[in-house]
């Protein structure tokens, strides 16, 4: 699976409605409101490259009141629970 952060900057008095309207795309998997550059942020979860472009490009960011579109590919995911699994050795 590859997951892409999509910024997205939208008409600030649609924000809601653009959120949800974007979090009903399939392939979409999340979206979160944002303090900052943006105004939201999207997690994109595909099985491959050529639905990034479909997802991102032709549905996303064609959505009534999305200005501009970043978009960051993961490599790679770091989290503390896979660290703790990386070196637990199973006793509690």
């Amino acid at each position: 699976m590859i997951t892409t952060i999509v910024m997205i900057s939208v008409e600030p008095d649609r924000i809601p409605d653009i959120a949800a309207e974007i979090a009903d795309l399939d392939g979409v998997s999340e979206v979160y409101s944002v303090a900052g550059d943006v105004d939201l942020i999207a997690i994109v979860r595909v099985p491959d490259f050529d639905r990034i472009a479909e997802v991102v490009a032709g549905r996303l960011s064609r959505v009534p009141g999305v200005r501009h579109t970043t978009t960051h590919v993961a490599f790679r995911a770091y989290s503390r629970h896979d660290l703790d699994a990386a070196f637990s050795i199973g006793a509690d």
